[in-house]
């Protein structure tokens, strides 16, 4: 009797951490891993092996914080930081903006896999799948639709996973570009972009309030088990963008997806894309305002009823409508959010740092270890490094400051590490002060 009830126990874990997962694999994560697996073959891999266990490793925290003290992550921020009001205010506009950038990537995302279905002109679907989500969220009660919405999105992974096998590849070079880190010439926005559609910022803020009730080793079973599969469906979309010839597009993986007598793939593709992309255009407003929520946990504005909680919902919302509506190519739009977001990344890490390594917050089984600390730098180094990598890359673009790219790469290694450096002294500075 035991044994069932051990193993169902085990699948309901990773049913509840598969939320996590869910909002990750989306238009952004099709997108930049379908184009990173056409441009650049399998050498991208890493970034996915990389974000997948630094998603573990960042949610496995912020979990453990909410078991540990029963508050999410942003009413601790508000709580340690209520001194300096700028903070939780900084912190929700860099939110706010990510989300924004999500949405635009969101709805077009929809769009497009509606298009692969049906040739409706993309400003009637653009209204429709602003209207669904307006309604969803004004009504507030998503539970049954999100999990539709997630079956839709299970199905297009386990098309990738079939399809990915039918490639022609070289599993030693998949190894390969999974375990040795490259970096190819053009291939920065791509690499920051798999990062942020994979470690997604409002996740950290999502992902705080799961798992209160369970212990800590059923906490970390079932996120474990839930991100790796994630993990394991974006690296099957990145290995069937290999076999592309051409340009990449959705239509292009569709038709791949589908391959000789399987045209009934390609609607699928497009019921996932366009299930992913509704469900995440759901998410990401909701997310903005949970975040504004427990950043700001005593004003009452900000109460699922108040004014500011529905404007920034709305706000999201509002930004999606108007990219969709201008008719802007999804998958430039979808990079760049991704990418966004991949620069934001490490602000939002190094709060979690600072949290989940305060002795006054945490009791001692619940903070961090020495390994866990070391990670912890190591993601943020990481993605610092390749934010500024990026945006050189932007500068350098502009001409503003001269030719910047031979020395790109020794500007934002010079540049990161004295950013950890910063980090890691105040850090110390607080450890003695406790």
């Amino acid at each position: 009797m035991k044994g069932p009830l051990h193993l169902s126990n085990r699948l309901a874990n990773i049913i509840l951490w598969s939320v996590i997962a869910a909002a990750f694999i989306g238009p952004g994560t099709v997108t930049t891993a379908g184009k990173a697996g056409a441009t650049y073959g399998v050498s991208l891999i890493w970034a996915l092996v990389f974000s997948t266990i630094a998603t573990i490793l960042l949610q496995e925290g912020v979990a453990r914080i909410f078991i540990a003290t029963g508050k999410p992550l942003g009413t601790l921020i508000a709580e340690q930081y209520q001194k300096r009001h700028w903070i939780p205010v900084f912190l929700f506009i860099c939110l706010l903006t990510g989300c924004a950038a999500y949405e635009a990537g969101n709805i077009l995302g929809a769009v497009a896999g509606l298009d692969l279905m049906s040739p409706v002109s993309g400003w009637i679907w653009v209204v429709l799948i602003v209207l669904i989500a307006f309604i969803m969220l004004w009504q507030g009660n998503l539970q049954y639709i999100t999990r539709i919405l997630g079956t839709m999105v299970a199905l297009m992974g386990f098309a990738f996973l079939l399809a990915s096998l039918q490639v022609d590849i070289s599993w030693t070079a998949v190894a390969k570009g999974a375990l040795i880190p490259q970096l190819p010439a053009g291939s920065a926005l791509l690499v920051v972009a798999l990062i942020g559609t994979t470690i997604v910022p409002y996740n950290l803020f999502l992902g705080s309030r799961l798992g209160g009730d369970q212990t800590l080793n059923e906490m970390r079973w079932g996120l474990g088990i839930a991100v790796a599969l994630g993990g394991i469906i974006s690296i099957a979309v990145l290995v069937v963008g290999t076999s592309i010839d051409g340009s990449f597009s959705f239509a292009a993986l569709a038709n791949q997806l589908a391959g000789e007598g399987h045209g009934w793939v390609r609607y699928l593709f497009g019921i996932g894309l366009a299930g992913a992309g509704i469900s995440s255009a759901v998410t990401a407003p909701l997310a903005t305002a949970i975040a504004g929520r427990t950043l700001f946990p005593n004003q009452t504005a900000w109460q699922p009823e108040g004014l500011f909680f529905k404007l920034s919902w709305m706000s999201v919302l509002g930004v999606g409508l108007v990219f969709g509506l201008l008719e802007v190519k999804p998958i430039p739009v979808i990079i760049l959010a991704q990418a966004l977001n991949g620069i934001l990344l490490p602000v939002v890490t190094i709060f979690l740092f600072f949290v989940i390594s305060n002795a006054r917050i945490l009791p001692p089984d619940y903070r961090n270890s020495a390994l866990h600390s070391l990670l912890f730098v190591l993601i943020t180094l990481v993605t610092t490094f390749l934010g500024i990598y990026q945006i050189i890359g932007a500068l350098d673009q502009t001409g503003w400051l001269g030719e910047l790219e031979p020395w790109r790469f020794g500007i934002s290694s010079g540049l990161s590490f004295a950013a950890i450096g910063i980090v890691l002294l105040i850090w110390l500075r607080k450890q003695l002060n406790q």
